[in-house]
């Protein structure tokens, strides 16, 4: 990834030059972010799409962390780029400003998710045409057999059902920015220790959130535990932290963690082999998704590392070689799509969280075989793309413009 000089956030250097650099290094798009968000919102479509083969092949088989982990520190680093330079320029209290600007979005774009995928579900039950509960299989019927309590619960998030969990996490961790900033402005060592130090309260169950007014049930994404990733990816963007150095050793430890995580979560593996699946039990504690264990931190940060030198400076490896053949090209073009849709990854994270259950319902009436498995993730995929470009040109403001644009959307 491209990092910063701690000017982008925290107090002057006392260098105008540097803080410069800085400034125009955490404003310009870096296309490793991107394709690598991009990458994250297409396997989350497949993640959630019910009844989906192609799941057993998604990162999540494979290693402790997933493409929750690579979504939560892309958006820690964008945070850095969008944010950043308000706080650097405008001050905390703009910084904070634009910081609330988000929330707000985030908000009822996660209002407005639950309500269409509910009201969605409720339809097709109500229809008897289709062979499941719909309603059901997202564990909705106790919002709709106490929709009043309920709907006061959804609007101030003591009612999170599971699938409905990561925004209202994405949201709270931005609440907490603008206090993490201030304190690196102070102190950047102070402020990555309150990082650490609210990881470690919620590994302790004393930081959590609750998510259905009549049970005990918490959060399934923990705030206070998945703010660590989020903010190691903030740190390393604003220049907290240093980046890496590209050193054949630490390849070579990435590449040993990741193997010797791969049989502890390849569930084929630990299933047949008796004392692996009881290694995995025992250290169920640190790889818990919900406060996000200490092994999946330190599986994604083994992962990203190696990620990240084998993209290349700048992400130069990513680029295929000069060329016209067919080969170039599809790569050239692919990889423009995987950009655009990581450029527009809130847009496309709602979208495909919708799409995913209309997805399962069209496998449900068409069958799980190959060819409707391949029609369904491909077509669900075109979509994206298709919702990333949209995106984009709704947020150009073209009935702004002076001068007509042909295009379409």
């Amino acid at each position: 990834m491209s990092f910063s000089d701690p000017a982008m956030i925290s107090p002057a250097s006392g260098r105008g030059a540097e803080r410069g650099d800085a400034a125009a290094r955490t404003s310009v798009r870096d296309p490793r972010l991107d394709f690598f968000r991009g990458l994250a919102m297409f396997i989350i479509l497949i993640a959630h799409i019910p009844g989906n083969w192609v799941t057993l092949w998604i990162p999540a088989r494979f290693g402790f962390s997933d493409a929750t982990e690579i979504f939560v520190f892309c958006s820690g680093m964008a945070s850095a780029i969008a944010f950043g330079k308000v706080f650097r320029d405008r001050g905390w209290s703009m910084g904070a400003a634009r910081v609330a600007l988000r929330c707000w979005q985030v908000y009822w774009a996660h209002i407005c998710l639950f309500l269409a995928v509910a009201a969605t579900m409720a339809l097709l039950n109500a229809t008897g045409a289709f062979p499941r509960d719909y309603v059901g299989q997202l564990n909705l019927h106790p919002f709709f057999d106490d929709t009043a309590v309920n709907l006061v619960g959804l609007v101030t998030l003591t009612y999170v059902p599971n699938y409905f969990d990561i925004l209202p996490m994405y949201l709270i961790i931005l609440v907490m920015l603008p206090a993490f900033v201030g304190l690196a402005r102070l102190n950047v060592s102070a402020a990555l220790s309150a990082v650490v130090g609210v990881w470690l309260l919620a590994q302790t169950g004393l930081l959590a959130l609750p998510a259905e007014p009549w049970s005990d049930r918490e959060w399934f994404f923990n705030p206070f535990g998945w703010q660590l990733v989020f903010f190691t990816g903030f740190a390393l963007m604003s220049g907290w932290l240093p980046a890496p150095p590209v050193d054949r050793r630490l390849v070579v430890l990435s590449a040993a963690i990741v193997l010797m995580i791969l049989p502890l979560a390849h569930y084929p593996i630990y299933r047949d082999v008796e004392p692996l699946g009881q290694s995995r039990a025992a250290l169920a504690p640190l790889i818990g998704k919900t406060d996000f264990g200490i092994l999946r931190y330190v599986h994604f940060l083994a992962l990203a590392y190696l990620a990240w030198v084998a993209v290349g400076p700048v992400g130069s490896r990513l680029v295929p070689p000069a060329g016209d053949g067919i080969a170039e090209r599809s790569w050239r073009t692919g990889l423009a799509l995987i950009l655009k849709v990581g450029q527009q990854s809130l847009a496309v994270f709602i979208v495909s969280m919708y799409l995913a259950r209309l997805l399962g319902v069209v496998l449900d009436v068409a069958g799980r075989t190959h060819l409707t498995m391949a029609l369904v993730n491909i077509g669900g995929m075109g979509v994206l793309v298709a919702v990333a470009f949209c995106a984009e040109w709704f947020k150009s403001s073209p009935w702004r413009q002076t001068q007509r644009k042909v295009g379409s959307c």
